[in-house]
């Protein structure tokens, strides 16, 4: 692991300060990358500690500025605040958090597996809720600071698909409501970002797909949604409408149909 105290160089350009959880691969490992090449210094928080390293060196190859990983499993809720101020330490203070981390087994349309919806609530929400809460804390008493949330379009309505995974989705989106009606009046700005299909790991267990976008271009679109202090925003944004017809069907009709 690294020295995570080195200082970047960089005497005329204050440098910002980001956290990404679940960073090692896909849209986290794409946000850590452009985030680093803006010039922030990027904590990247993931299980996997081989790709972290990778993520580090990339960036440092291509000289993209600092990556320093941490280790680290979401659903181990009781080390998020020892963690959290320790990566606030090594960093120098803190400006965005961004919440990736996302599990969707594969579930079957007649499968309810207890297992598999327990793992997809305490990292798909319990875990954001665990780190981000810690972040608000922070930026509430500072009177500043960005909180991002990946959610999915997945949340908008209960399909018949992947309930769980859904339902993980859907109180995200209301739990980073809240803390954007809680902290917009101390100076604080929370996005939720709802993409469609990106391009990792996830998309494996889709049972159809389209409109597939990669990583790096969720992630350019993401950081541009944040920049222009979206409170919502679906990545790309053709989805917004889609979700706009999605939630405007009676439970009647949407009920009968298969996704």
């Amino acid at each position: 692991m690294p020295d995570h105290t080195s200082p970047v160089n960089r005497p005329l350009e204050p440098q910002r300060r980001a956290i990404v959880v679940g960073a090692s691969s896909g849209l986290g490992a794409a946000l850590a990358h452009r985030l680093a090449a803006q010039g922030y210094r990027v904590a990247a928080v993931a299980r996997r500690e081989a790709e972290l390293a990778a993520l580090r060196d990339t960036a440092a190859a291509g000289g993209r500025g600092a990556i320093c990983p941490y280790v680290h499993d979401v659903t181990e809720y009781e080390q998020v605040p020892l963690l959290f101020d320790q990566i606030t330490r090594d960093l120098g203070g803190l400006d965005l958090i961004i919440y990736v981390a996302a599990v969707q087994p594969p579930v079957k349309l007649h499968e309810y597996d207890f297992a598999k919806d327990e793992a997809m609530v305490r990292t798909n929400l319990l875990g954001a809720i665990a780190w981000l809460n810690q972040a608000a804390v922070r930026f509430e008493a500072a009177r500043a600071g960005r909180i991002v949330g990946i959610s999915s379009i997945a949340g908008d309505r209960g399909r018949v698909g992947s309930p769980v995974y859904n339902a993980s989705k859907a109180g995200l989106d209301t739990y980073l409501e809240a803390l954007r009606n809680r902290l917009s009046r101390h100076g604080v700005r929370v996005t939720t970002i709802k993409p469609g299909f990106v391009d990792t790991d996830l998309l494996k267990n889709a049972a159809r797909t389209f409109w597939v976008v990669s990583p790096d271009e969720a992630a350019a679109r993401t950081l541009d949604a944040v920049n222009r202090g979206q409170q919502v925003a679906y990545v790309p944004p053709r989805w917004r409408l889609v979700s706009l017809v999605v939630r405007a069907l009676p439970s009647v009709i949407f009920r009968r149909l298969n996704f």
